[in-house]
């Protein structure tokens, strides 16, 4: 029995895990939306949840007159391997949510993926919602999205491009 243990182990050993966590992690901050499993994404939301709200009291501390808190930063950079990520936690991220109480990522779960039948979900960070855009109307069918995608795509000038100019554009003809 799992009396009192919290944490998904994911299949995985404690190095492999952790290694997982700190991958999905970073990835999270680097790209602000990460799509994955459901139970990695639990998992990953605790992880990134804290890191968030370690930098977030560095910052309140610094912005109340403090030095710069260097052993935050270096505690954040045990588990997240990239500097710019790190350094982009610290001046932007955390600014961001210094008002927010708690809950900086959201899991939108999207069905089953069809290759192994895996529920698979999208984890965000809540401030940065750059990816949902309300439609108009009623609902759009895949096949509308998919040409409105492509149509926002911007096309190849042929005069400013000599190299492509003999080519012909697979979007342009369809």
């Amino acid at each position: 029995m799992r009396h009192r243990k919290s944490g998904r182990k994911l299949k995985r050993t404690a190095s492999h895990r952790k290694a997982t966590l700190a991958a999905l992690a970073t990835s999270l901050l680097r790209h602000k939306k990460i799509r994955t499993t459901v139970a990695k994404a639990k998992e990953t939301r605790r992880f990134v949840e804290r890191i968030i709200t370690r930098a977030k009291r560095a910052v309140q501390r610094e912005a109340d007159g403090g030095p710069k808190d260097v052993h935050a930063r270096r505690e954040v950079a045990r588990l997240i391997h990239d500097r710019v990520v790190v350094k982009e936690l610290f001046e932007e991220i955390s600014k961001k949510v210094l008002d927010r109480p708690g809950g900086y990522t959201r899991i939108v779960k999207l069905g089953q993926r069809h290759g192994d039948g895996a529920e698979v979900a999208v984890l965000e960070l809540v401030d940065y919602n750059v990816g949902h855009e309300t439609r108009k109307g009623g609902k759009q069918s895949k096949r509308t999205e998919q040409k409105v995608v492509r149509e926002e795509a911007v096309p190849v000038d042929q005069s400013t491009a000599p190299a492509e100019a003999g080519r012909t554009s697979t979007r342009a003809s369809s």
